[in-house]
């Protein structure tokens, strides 16, 4: 099983709102609670890129692509990170992973299978 699990994408229409979870079913709280962790995406053909990103102190930060639109939060106790998307553009469309990662914004796990978004009318 993976570390990480992510889940909620979907077929929505531009303008529309997704929220996306990630959890690690595995994963103690001394273990989650300290993580730095972000949402990716990637797009075939593509490198996978950092969307949003959130400390351990649920500081945030966001890419300037989705910054306005998408919310990232944490719940230490769930051991649960989610992304709310919203006004969502055919641009966004890409497969979605979660993931902790290190103080040189290196990938800590193993990555997940992802969820797949498409932004489409």
């Amino acid at each position: 099983q993976a570390q990480l699990v992510e889940s909620g994408g979907g077929l929505v229409q531009p303008g529309g709102s997704l929220r996306l979870s990630c959890v690690a079913p595995r994963m103690i709280f001394s273990v989650f609670s300290p993580l730095h962790m972000g949402w990716y995406r990637q797009v075939p053909g593509k490198e996978r890129e950092l969307v949003a990103s959130i400390n351990p102190g649920s500081g945030t930060n966001y890419a300037d692509a989705v910054k306005g639109r998408f919310t990232i939060s944490r719940n230490n106790s769930r051991k649960t990170v989610w992304l709310q998307m919203t006004n969502l553009k055919p641009d966004d469309t890409a497969t979605y992973y979660c993931n902790a990662f290190d103080t040189a914004k290196q990938p800590r796990y193993n990555w997940g299978q992802g969820t797949q978004v498409t932004v489409s009318s």
